[in-house]
């Protein structure tokens, strides 16, 4: 697992990168809610960025594929 964080609209919300690939990741958040279908995922331990868009949802977890 890595660190990451969620950003969107000025805001910055921390996650773990539970899995990743090239193609999106599933990433694990204390709340999904009032995150956007839409964000930027910021990958410390890579220090890249990554746009991002939601594909599901569970009450923990977030699964994105990336732009």
């Amino acid at each position: 697992m890595k660190s990451g964080s969620i950003e969107f609209n000025g805001r910055t919300i921390a996650c773990l990168i539970r899995n990743q690939s090239d193609t999106g990741a599933s990433l694990e958040v204390v709340s999904p809610l009032g995150i956007p279908a839409q964000f930027t995922l910021m990958i410390v331990a890579d220090r890249m960025s990554r746009g991002c868009t939601v594909i599901w949802r569970t009450e923990r977890l977030i699964g994105v594929k990336f732009r």
